[in-house]
């Protein structure tokens, strides 16, 4: 199997990567909108792109590089669940936001809420208390959710796909951190020389790079097969990748890296906050039982 992209692939990120590098924050919404991004994994004939999982994961990335305000990739992952629903238009056209259900927690708000846990729903929201939140940049909402709404999907399939877009964003989250650092570190004199000349620092981010690079064939790979050890392997070295590099980035950093001053706080947050929505254990646990280890 090859861990590399294909040129539409590429093509297609590389698009996705321009737009959020120049366009007004208050307008990225409507620009992924225009480019038909939330309509990338629905068929052609009921007007999305007729993407598959592997084709959206390089976009992912980027969405993860740029720690976009907004639920991306939770749109994205719900719109094919809309088949024949005539609120799939609106989906696809950036009308209708979705956002993501963890228990009764929802990040982002939006106008509908996916519950990916047995059995799938798709809800409107009903009234929420704002909680508390480490990423000022994704709110969180407690909401008392309906039962209504099933759809007749595949719980698990629909679990993988939302790990494998968590550990998407994770290995962008990562690279971003460690550009900074690595640019950071390249122009911070002490003693007459850069910092990044120190060998101690050298081993810190060396070490980053090695995790976020291990992990981002992984989860290509996930996004190729869809298996539950693959997404399993995916989401555990995403996670591990960019909580480590958050940790070594803001270390390289020294104090400018505990500042809200400067922007390397917004993606650690991000990367803190995703993480936690993976639970590592019952990863873990699928990893072996696809080893035959249990």
């Amino acid at each position: 199997m090859h861990f590399s992209v294909t040129p539409d692939q590429a093509a297609l990120r590389d698009a996705v990567r321009d737009l959020l590098a120049t366009a007004k924050p208050e307008a990225v919404w409507d620009e992924l909108a225009r480019m038909g991004l939330f309509g990338a994994l629905v068929p052609e004939a009921d007007g999305g792109l007729g993407l598959s999982e592997v084709d959206i994961v390089p976009v992912l990335i980027e969405v993860g590089y740029s720690a976009v305000p907004h639920p991306v990739a939770e749109t994205v992952l719900a719109a094919p669940l809309l088949a024949g629903d005539p609120r799939l238009s609106d989906v696809v056209g950036g009308r209708l936001k979705v956002a993501l259900a963890h228990g009764d927690l929802v990040a982002f708000g939006g106008d509908l809420v996916l519950v990916p846990a047995a059995p799938v729903r798709l809800v409107v929201p009903p009234s929420a208390t704002v909680q508390s939140s480490v990423d000022d940049t994704r709110p969180l909402l407690r909401v008392s959710l309906p039962p209504d709404g099933v759809l007749s999907v595949d719980p698990a399939g629909v679990a993988r796909r939302v790990a494998l877009a968590t550990a998407a964003q994770l290995v962008g989250l990562g690279r971003r951190m460690l550009d900074l650092t690595v640019s950071y570190v390249s122009n911070r004199r002490q003693f007459g020389v850069p910092v990044g000349s120190f060998q101690a620092v050298k081993h810190h981010l060396a070490d980053a790079l090695l995790k976020l690079e291990f992990a981002a064939p992984a989860v290509l790979a996930a996004g190729a097969t869809l298996t539950q050890q693959g997404v399993s392997m995916a989401a555990v070295l995403s996670a591990e990748a960019a909580t480590d590099t958050a940790r070594a980035a803001i270390q390289c950093h020294g104090a400018m890296g505990y500042t809200v001053e400067y922007e390397l706080h917004r993606f650690a947050k991000r990367a803190w906050a995703l993480a936690a929505t993976i639970d590592i254990d019952e990863h873990l646990a699928h990893i072996a039982e696809g080893l035959e280890l249990t």
